[in-house]
């Protein structure tokens, strides 16, 4: 009992000197209390009292640089004070007082105790996207203050900001300021790796891009899971071409690119870089069905030869029967023509041969084979010797 009482003389104390004190002595009767030996005692009350006063005060004064001082002063306190019941107090001055000073003091003590406070979340995220609606109406946000309040969406991590935050990184921000809607977006409670999956799958084209592109470079997500974006990604791109995955050998039409546009496009050519790089046999169907696609879109004028050779490295991954069928098969039609007419790409037939190579699965035996009956310069001639080595029996 002696014990309390002591604490309430020490906080009564502070309080009446800061009553006493003039606007701009206030700041310094709180920086006194805080190196007070038994600051921990009370600190967090009379942090919580100086921004009571400036709630009552704020509507008259919030222009005044004592006052704008003292509210920073005492948000800056309350943050470190873990003096949760001042969540309030601190989001209602946020609302009142306009200096990017105060504001961004006030957003970082928000950051720091209200976590698991789901009404300031959603406070938060109305903020966050009324900026990027600014933004993008052209506007030019308070920078100091939209970074603060990403910061403290991070800190929170309330699974609730994904979707608030991945609308802000696909706004066109300066980078400095997508760098740090990346940083919150990774603090974010819960699976990231199936917050991305989501909008791959559900979300328009521009969107599915940004979100296979923050998951798939991402490090610090397994190789794994960046496998399954990819996949992911592969796969709704190839839905949205219309492409059935038939086997089209050597067909020569004209441009078979369906329904697909350019996102679209670029969406399967970046998922395929990276299934190669992640060697992510899994999406063996896929990559099957995305050869399919590229063979005749290349056939056709429509892409250039790069996308070809992308295609067959990635099917020299995925380490099944199909992806060397799909291959040797289309190496027995080069071999065809080459025969009937003189007409091959030097790098193309090599993509083949070290793909087929590269997965050594026997059925590309023979087509591997016939090559040292043809006329092929002596580079073809060795990769194919090479790649019939590698077979496996």
């Amino acid at each position: 009992m002696a014990r309390l009482f002591a604490q309430e003389s020490i906080l009564s104390s502070y309080e009446r000197n800061f009553i006493r004190a003039s606007l701009a002595a206030k700041t310094g009767i709180l920086a006194d209390a805080a190196t007070d030996d038994r600051a921990g005692e009370f600190i967090g009350d009379l942090y919580e009292f100086a921004l009571q006063f400036a709630l009552v005060n704020g509507d008259y004064l919030k222009n005044d640089p004592d006052m704008i001082a003292l509210v920073a002063a005492a948000a800056k306190g309350a943050g470190t004070g873990g003096n949760t019941a001042s969540v309030k107090s601190l989001w209602n001055l946020f609302r009142m007082f306009p200096d990017s000073y105060s504001r961004v003091e006030i957003l970082g003590a928000l950051g720091n105790l209200g976590t698991g406070n789901g009404e300031l979340a959603g406070n938060l995220n109305r903020l966050l996207a009324d900026q990027t609606d600014s933004w993008r109406a052209g506007l030019n946000p308070d920078y100091p203050v939209l970074g603060a309040c990403i910061a403290a969406l991070g800190a929170l991590g309330d699974s609730s900001s994904f979707p608030f935050l991945f609308s802000a990184i696909t706004a066109g921000y300066p980078q400095t300021v997508t760098q740090e809607i990346l940083r919150a977006l990774e603090s974010i409670q819960g699976d990231y790796k199936d917050y991305l999956l989501g909008v791959i799958r559900n979300n328009p084209f521009p969107e599915k891009a940004v979100a296979f592109r923050i998951g798939a470079y991402n490090e610090k997500l397994t190789p794994a899971e960046r496998g399954e974006l990819a996949q992911t990604a592969l796969q709704v791109a190839l839905d949205s071409s219309g492409n059935t995955g038939g086997n089209n050998i050597g067909n020569t039409g004209g441009n078979t690119t369906g329904n697909s546009g350019p996102m679209e496009a670029a969406l399967r050519y970046d998922a395929v870089t990276v299934l190669t790089r992640l060697q992510w046999t899994p999406a063996s169907p896929l990559a099957i069905r995305n050869f399919y696609q590229v063979q005749n879109d290349y056939s056709g004028g429509a892409i250039p030869r790069e996308r070809l050779l992308e295609a067959i490295a990635c099917l020299g991954v995925m380490g099944s029967s199909d992806a060397a069928q799909a291959l040797a098969l289309q190496l027995g039609y080069i071999n065809s023509r080459f025969e009937s007419t003189g007409d091959y790409d030097e790098v193309i037939v090599l993509a083949y041969i070290n793909a087929l190579g590269e997965l050594g699965d026997k059925s590309a035996f023979d087509y591997l084979l016939y090559i040292s009956y043809l006329n092929y310069p002596d580079k073809i001639q060795a990769a194919a010797r090479e790649a019939l080595n590698r077979l496996k029996w």
